[in-house]
């Protein structure tokens, strides 16, 4: 076997020698294939282990997780009760094809039915937030008879084919022609309008009237489904202004098209409800879940059905499975998971520690750094945009940037990660998302690290991109 560096993603010159002798701080990893990387440019650290809001490498440096690995673990790292559970599930039955009755699965879509909006009534269990995507736009597409979706801009839905066809940020490009029957729209977005609105009042009354437009213009009656993360995630934590939600299920509701939730990282406590629609008093048709179902212990995902959605499916062939959807393991993490939220009143938590230190701390630590435009968030689902000009709000690095365009936030990151805060970088925003369990003293100790960090950004604020 040969050995890579670390710290670097090619093999070591060394490599024959270190193959004989494996010393702590190196990583196996000859035959591994990382996504949405660059293979020559992938510098892995080896994680060894994990508990509650840390994670450590191999050399035992450890790191303040303020991304919950990828948003998904928001029960904290190895917590117990749940790892208790996937053991003792392991022991009494491992796996079973999802065409037939299993108890713990049952049971997790009892208490998910319990705890969502509405009407939606039924589960259907996939193994992760693309499938349920997937499966989400298959039940508005047969439900309906209709073909097209409707995606923002500012989206990301998703790695499989309709997934990543849907989505409209610029991971999107690399897989196209996706061959997707999909219409763009932009959503609100009031630090950067694209109406030029000045009030969050203004913004959501110009967004709903130019999706009342695309809609009109791309026909309705041919347009199955409206598929929208609750609060936009990695394109910004995009928390929608007042009455947007509203204006669209209603715009849904007019036309007979299809709302989806896309709450795969918004949902399961992210932002202080077991599903973000929730804060804003909205209950879409169909709501896609994963990630924080179970914290990402074993692979799970779902989409909540509307009982008139599924209703139809009662004498007519739904037209899809997956052969792992609702896994016994995945469904029991699931289960203690859902224990743990009610037990330990994590719900509560996120709301009252989640506005009174982490948002408040962040605008604190704004106050004090020209290079932060925007503080924005509910929560621990928070977002700091990075600038040149706070005035002209030049973003710190252009749109997709790459290569030498995107090295100030390289170095951002670089800085974070030095001083063992593990951070969530997406294009010029430090988006904050620890474990829904951390603590008061934890988050404090993960802004007072962002404070120093924030000097390396600071210190291109004057300084155009474009010179």
């Amino acid at each position: 076997m040969i050995w890579f560096d670390a710290h670097r993603s090619v093999p070591c010159v060394r490599c024959t020698r270190l193959a004989r002798r494996p010393d702590r701080g190196r990583l196996p990893v000859d035959h591994v294939f990382y996504p949405w990387s660059a293979q020559a440019g992938v510098h892995p650290v080896p994680v060894t282990g994990a508990s509650g809001s840390w994670f450590w490498d191999a050399e035992g440096k450890r790191y303040l997780d303020f991304s919950s690995q990828l948003v998904n673990v928001n029960i904290g790292h190895q917590h117990p009760d749940v790892v208790a559970a996937i053991v003792a599930q392991a022991g009494t039955l491992t796996t079973i094809s999802p065409t037939v009755g299993n108890e713990v699965r049952s049971e997790l879509a009892r208490l998910i039915v319990e705890r969502a909006p509405g009407q939606l009534n039924r589960v259907l269990f996939t193994t992760g937030g693309a499938e349920a995507v997937e499966h989400a736009v298959r039940l508005a597409r047969s439900y309906t008879g209709r073909t097209k979706m409707l995606s923002a801009y500012r989206s990301y839905h998703g790695g499989t084919g309709v997934a990543i066809g849907l989505t409209g940020e610029p991971r999107r490009w690399g897989a196209e022609p996706t061959n997707v029957d999909v219409i763009r729209f932009f959503g609100p977005y009031p630090y950067r309008s694209a109406w030029q609105c000045t009030t969050p009042e203004q913004e959501t009354a110009a967004a709903l009237r130019h999706l009342r437009q695309v809609i009109e213009l791309e026909g309705p009656q041919h347009i199955a489904g409206l598929i929208l993360e609750s609060v936009v995630g990695t394109n910004g934590v995009l928390v929608p202004p007042p009455g947007y939600l509203a204006g669209v299920r209603e715009l849904c509701d007019e036309f007979g098209i299809v709302y989806i939730a896309d709450e795969v990282m918004a949902g399961f406590g992210r932002v202080g409800e077991w599903f973000a629609v929730q804060a804003f008093d909205v209950a879409p048709d169909l709501i896609t879940f994963a990630k924080g179902v179970n914290s990402g212990y074993v692979p799970l995902g779902g989409v909540l059905i509307a009982e008139r959605i599924a209703a139809r499916y009662d004498d007519t062939v739904y037209p899809g499975g997956l052969t792992y959807a609702g896994h016994p393991l995945a469904c029991a993490a699931g289960v203690a998971s859902i224990g743990v939220f009610e037990r330990e009143g994590i719900l509560d938590h996120v709301r009252t520690v989640g506005s009174d230190v982490l948002g408040k701390g962040l605008r604190e630590l704004a106050s004090r750094h020209p290079s932060v435009g925007e503080v924005r968030g509910m929560g621990f689902f928070w977002a700091l945009e990075l600038v040149r000009d706070p005035q002209t709000r030049e973003p710190l690095v252009p749109f997709a940037a790459s290569g030498a365009a995107a090295e100030p936030m390289s170095r951002v990151t670089a800085a974070a990660k030095e001083r063992g805060l593990w951070p969530f970088v997406a294009a010029n925003r430090l988006q904050i998302a620890p474990p829904l369990t951390t603590s008061a003293d934890e988050l404090r100790t993960g802004m007072g690290i962002l404070d120093e960090v924030l000097a390396v950004a600071d210190s291109y604020v004057g300084e155009s991109a474009a010179q």
